[in-house]
């Protein structure tokens, strides 16, 4: 019964004289840091995305409110009831998914799936079914969908570097220059060192249109009303849940238990049910907890004040969702490639690390036809690749690979019985 309970939140509660006395210098810059990446290439994925949609600048900002003001108060939430670091900010293999959907569906059907997938994560969340259910699809056969979904991004780095190399090789270069000198990549992540200099290369190259930087400055909502349609909770309500709760939420869920936290699942999964339904409402894909932030938020320091960090990241959110258009209009005035190039390189560890789960083990011919069957990017029954991927991947390892649920099966049950052993023995001291 106790399953299907959520977590209950720390006790004693946190106050405000602790969180002064826990943040420290490596909090706040861990939170700094983490906040940077969450705001330069994961938001140029979301106006790409949106520019092939064909949203306006209007829709795309408000996207941009609800992603960073609306999960930022999730996330200052959820780290000071549960002294973790939990920062909340949205799925980008979701986003990502989106792309291909607005080639035939429309935003208000989007939207409704958005719902939906809130809706179904909230159920998950509450019943406390979501271990379950998250175990249905084997990681493989996702890792192998979000790989051929992210593709594109790899393809269209290279296209920027042949199309505009003024713009895009100095970004590329930096990047690799940091990654490869370890000592200076801890000074200056790669991704804000690609920023930087691009930001002065656009500025140098004198295309930057400072004209369509406008004067709004705050955040102006765009309010939206979901529309109902078969085949957009087909298509995308299945393969968004499974982004957020196995992609996203089950990765982060591993990174912070390596750090020595016990994430509270089930609150986790209904709090990105109920605020995935909040966002939607401004045009925002689904809320989940995020894998590269969470992991630099404790990647340092004690503990116990770790969640120090997520305030950090969580007040620094709120004031930039505040300035969302500014933010927005910003990035869409320089030129194409320095948006792409952004993109692409942020979305590169991301691709090598789907490659990796999807074909470094089991069920790789399954990994294998769902990454093929997405990569080919066909509607059928006005749904999308992503899903068939899915279905084709998982029918083939089902028939062809028997061996590999077996395996899965056995090593779930094991892990179970040491779980309830666990449990049974802190029970009894």
């Amino acid at each position: 019964m106790s399953e299907t309970l959520l977590e209950r939140p720390v006790a004693p509660p946190t106050s405000l004289a602790r969180l002064r006395r826990d943040l420290g210098p490596v909090y706040a810059a861990n939170g700094l840091i983490g906040f940077v990446f969450a705001a330069t290439g994961p938001v140029a994925v979301i106006l790409s995305v949106g520019t092939r949609g064909g949203l306006s600048q209007a829709e795309l900002a408000s996207w941009v409110f609800g992603a960073f003001f609306v999960n930022g108060l999730l996330t200052l939430l959820a780290c000071w009831l549960y002294r973790q670091p939990l920062a909340f900010f949205w799925t980008i293999p979701g986003t990502v998914l989106v792309g291909p959907a607005l080639q035939h569906l429309s935003w208000p059907q989007v939207i409704g799936a958005f719902v939906a997938t809130g809706v179904l994560m909230l159920v998950l969340g509450l019943s406390g079914w979501v271990r379950r259910a998250m175990a249905l699809v084997p990681m493989p056969i996702v890792m192998g969908m979000v790989a051929g979904v992210f593709l594109r991004f790899g393809v269209d780095l290279v296209h920027a570097l042949r199309a505009d190399a003024a713009i895009a090789a100095p970004m590329a270069a930096v990047f690799v220059l940091l990654i490869a000198r370890a000592a200076l990549g801890r000074r200056m992540p790669p991704m804000i060192g690609a920023l930087l200099v691009g930001v002065l290369a656009v500025t140098l190259s004198g295309r930057f249109d400072p004209g369509a930087v406008g004067v709004q400055w705050f955040a102006a909502p765009v309010f939206q009303m979901p529309q109902w349609s078969w085949q957009a909770m087909i298509e995308l309500v299945v393969p968004l849940a499974i982004t957020v709760l196995v992609v996203q939420n089950g990765q982060v869920g591993a990174v912070l238990k390596a750090a020595g936290h016990d994430a509270p699942v089930n609150a986790v999964t209904a709090a990105c049910g109920a605020w995935s339904i909040l966002t939607a409402s401004v045009g925002t894909v689904s809320t989940c907890l995020t894998g590269p932030t969470n992991a630099i938020l404790a990647s340092s320091g004690e503990r116990e004040r770790h969640y120090t960090a997520g305030i950090v990241v969580a007040l620094l959110a709120i004031l930039f969702g505040l300035c969302a258009p500014l933010f927005t209009r910003l990035m869409l005035a320089a030129p194409p490639a320095f948006i792409a190039t952004l993109a692409g390189l942020a979305m590169l560890r991301v691709l090598q690390a789907s490659f990796t789960t999807a074909f470094g083990g089991r069920f790789t011919l399954g990994a294998m036809i769902t990454f093929v069957v997405t990569v080919a990017d066909i509607t059928v029954l006005n749904i999308g690749a992503a899903f068939w991927g899915l279905v084709a991947g998982f029918a083939i390892s089902w028939w062809l690979e028997p061996a590999d649920f077996e395996a899965v099966r056995s090593a779930g049950i094991a892990s179970a019985a040491q779980r309830e052993g666990a449990s049974s023995s802190s029970t009894t001291k």
